[in-house]
């Protein structure tokens, strides 16, 4: 099989080996077959600055990129966010989704992001009927991201009630019900992810899953799972008023926590929450840039990973698509919160951007520069103006703390090169082709 070998400026590993100086890096077969120093080697791709394992956006909502711009201004609150939001998925169909998802998969690549976990529940017309094919619109988010050079796992969510104490959805809300788990289940089966692609489970929120469905859900056994869990305090309220527990508490009663499950947001929880999540082993996505936009607060990071649970990032609404800032922004968050700095080293950061995020996933095989990894590479430039005079002995925490997606310049996707030089090999003109799908939605 033909090797194509890369000469990385510098690497980070992950692991006990972190950072590395002049690493020659061997791929076959969409594969990474060596990692050595770069005393010999033959003809080799020269990556100046630091090249990092593909990023994995742990949580995304790929029609959200229309609301960029739109949204963030004046007073308001989530709920009044989220009818502005509502009006982008009334008018989205499996053309325009395609076209919505492929630009925006594309900007993703273009961040060094490699793989995206799309938690998706437009699943029907606009009123609330299957299409022909009943997966159409996720087929057409698979499809986007083959188009995109990325991979997918398609976090086919379950949303059948508009309160938390079961009321029908209404309005656009029908286009996101399939009337009970069973129903969602049989529709799921028939879903073709296609090699790029994966197919895992979400249940949207305790708001949006009765407390009978949340345990059929866990009875599907499914091996991926993801929940929007505790962003705001009126989801535990009103959680509280109904079920006389915690969102958390719920979804363990239901049989859900374990260490399949990945919780998004996870703000605002109890000590007892923190526990019940940490001694399961789950998952917690943090994506602060939304988390701020929407000032949903401030979880507790720190306390989560802690206490056991694994932390990945995400940019959610995709306000910002840049893994790097999410990270960072764990960290400064934190720092906000407690008056204190250093919660987080950036080994740890990077680690949730690139290896948990990619385990949250279902990919437990990427994420690393290791021999048998999948060969995803990103490299981001170290002499831009924002990361120019970086320290030599720590240039991982430069590109963490002073980079953004602007310096990245090289993207490999199971080995194919997707991104050179700054510019996307598969999607011609990203910018275009997001101002393009984006009027479509929104005019």
């Amino acid at each position: 099989m033909p090797v194509t070998r890369y000469l990385a400026e510098h690497a980070w590993l992950g692991g006990p080996v972190g950072l590395a100086h002049d690493v020659l890096i061997e791929v076959t077969d969409g594969r990474i077959a060596a990692v050595s120093p770069a005393t010999r080697h033959g003809e080799a791709t020269a990556l100046a600055g630091l090249t990092l394992p593909g990023l994995a956006n742990a949580h995304s909502h790929a029609f959200h990129r229309a609301l960029r711009g739109r949204t963030h201004a004046g007073r308001g609150t989530f709920w009044t966010w989220r009818e502005r939001m509502y009006a982008v998925a009334a008018a989205l169909d499996p053309d325009s989704y395609l076209s919505l998802a492929r630009a925006t998969y594309a900007e993703m690549a273009l961040a060094g992001i490699t793989c995206v976990g799309e938690f998706h529940y437009v699943h029907h017309d606009p009123q609330g009927r299957p299409y022909a094919d009943p997966n159409a619109m996720g087929h057409a988010l698979i499809e986007a991201a083959a188009q995109a050079g990325v991979r997918l796992t398609l976090l086919d969510t379950v949303y059948l009630a508009s309160t938390v104490d079961g009321a029908k959805p209404e309005g656009v809300q029908r286009r996101f019900s399939d009337g009970d788990v069973d129903r969602w289940a049989a529709r799921v089966a028939e879903l073709r992810p296609g090699p790029h692609a994966r197919v895992g489970a979400a249940a949207h929120s305790v708001r949006a899953v009765p407390r009978p469905q949340l345990a059929a859900l866990a009875r599907t056994n499914q091996a991926t799972v993801h929940v929007h869990l505790s962003e705001q305090r009126a989801e535990n309220e009103a959680c509280l008023a109904a079920h006389g527990c915690t969102p958390t508490e719920l979804l363990d009663r239901a049989g859900l926590v374990g260490p399949w499950l990945t919780a998004v947001h996870a703000t605002h929880l109890t000590d007892l929450d923190r526990t019940l999540l940490g001694d399961a082993g789950a998952g917690v996505c943090f994506c602060p840039t939304t988390e701020r936009d929407l000032a949903d607060g401030i979880g507790p990071a720190r306390a989560l990973v802690d206490a056991g649970c694994p932390l990945s990032v995400g940019s959610d609404s995709h306000a910002v698509i840049d893994l790097l800032e999410e990270a960072r922004a764990v960290e400064l968050n934190a720092r906000l919160r407690d008056e204190r700095r250093g919660h987080f080293s950036a080994d740890e950061l990077l680690a949730a951007a690139t290896a948990a995020g990619h385990h949250a996933l279902g990919w437990p095989d990427a994420g690393t520069i290791s021999p048998g990894a999948r060969a995803d590479l990103v490299t981001v430039r170290l002499d831009t103006v924002r990361t120019a005079g970086y320290d030599r002995n720590a240039p991982h925490a430069a590109a963490l703390y002073a980079a953004t997606a602007a310096d990245v310049t090289h993207v490999v996707v199971d080995g194919r090169v997707v991104v050179r030089d700054g510019r996307h090999q598969l999607v011609d003109d990203v910018p275009r082709a997001l101002a393009a799908a984006i009027a479509t939605v929104t005019s």
